[in-house]
């Protein structure tokens, strides 16, 4: 699958090379569609200095991108680890067939789903977001933004002995807010009035809007923090940070998953926190709410584009 130029998608044929020594081939059979980054990729709104995806690199058009991909392995070559018939997961753009080297997938776990499985890089970045605010115990938690990573975050969060409140405008992620463990879910128009009297000790925002990320700052407390997790590409606008922000002293703080907190780095490698998000993929069960063939692209990314929760690719 291809993204021949802003707003434009097709399905094209790729040639498959064999693999050599130390490579696998892999059948997919779920990729999911990205409803955040790769939104902006078939808009057209990636900045050039950042554009950048897995199995591909630099993001010229046309080009490929999406980054999980769930499938089995057909073939291997030399000491790889892995056997034909093993499931795996990669991160790698929308494909029926390819070839990477094994290090760069990672065996699904026995009892894990491919609807699960799916979900490995947004429950990561779920798991980053969580480890980067470093949540204490008793502390009231808001979180902007119940797309997939919001909701897998509010999942992460609320398994905390803290108070989640999440704001979503669209009540049917309200809903899946709640059954994810949130203590309460309200509309972002209700901020205000649902805002604790000394503000939130913790707030995130995944939302991808930069009108949320004001709010975010508006109802952190004195000396709250702000973990922004969102990815604006072109379309970031200044956030409103007069009033009383200067003198609340809140912290705001990007977190990324590509890396691990500098501050974490002594105890915590990559893998160590793939083990962890593992254990939460189940959190993502019936996420999924439109599937397509990998030849109905347009149809694809018109509903994500019109605010489907979770796409994905199946493939036969």
């Amino acid at each position: 699958m291809e993204f021949v130029r802003p707003g434009e998608v097709r399905t094209r044929s790729f040639d498959v090379k064999e693999p050599d020594e130390g490579e696998v081939v892999v059948d997919a059979s779920l990729s999911v569609v990205s409803s955040g980054t790769e939104k902006l990729v078939y808009r057209g709104d990636v900045p050039d200095t950042e554009a950048d995806a897995p199995g591909v690199g630099e993001l010229t058009y046309p080009t490929r991108y999406g980054y999980s991909v769930v499938g089995e392995v057909v073939k291997t070559c030399g000491e790889t680890g892995l056997s034909s018939g093993d499931r795996v997961h990669a991160m790698h753009p929308h494909q029926s067939r390819f070839t990477v080297p094994a290090d760069v997938v990672r065996g699904v776990p026995e009892g894990t789903t491919d609807e699960e499985a799916v979900h490995l890089p947004n429950t990561e970045t779920a798991v980053s977001f969580v480890m980067d605010g470093s949540p204490t115990v008793g502390e009231r938690v808001a979180v902007f933004g119940q797309g997939v990573v919001g909701l897998l975050t509010t999942a992460v969060l609320s398994s905390f002995p803290i108070e989640v409140v999440t704001f979503d405008p669209v009540e049917e992620r309200r809903r899946r807010s709640d059954r994810m463990g949130a203590d309460a879910s309200h509309h972002p128009d209700e901020v205000e009035t649902v805002r604790p009297d000394d503000g939130y000790d913790l707030v995130y925002e995944v939302s991808g809007s930069t009108d949320a990320l004001t709010d975010a700052v508006t109802v952190a407390g004195y000396d709250g923090r702000v973990i922004v997790g969102s990815w604006y590409g072109t379309g970031g606008s200044p956030v409103e940070t007069g009033g009383g922000f200067h003198g609340q002293d809140i912290t705001v703080s990007d977190s990324q998953v590509s890396e691990i907190a500098p501050e974490l780095r002594g105890r915590w490698s990559k893998q160590r926190r793939i083990e962890v998000s593992w254990d939460f993929v189940g959190e993502a069960e019936g996420l999924i709410t439109d599937r397509f063939g990998i030849g109905e692209p347009d149809t694809a990314y018109e509903a994500v584009g019109s605010g489907a929760l979770c796409a994905v690719f199946e493939y036969e």
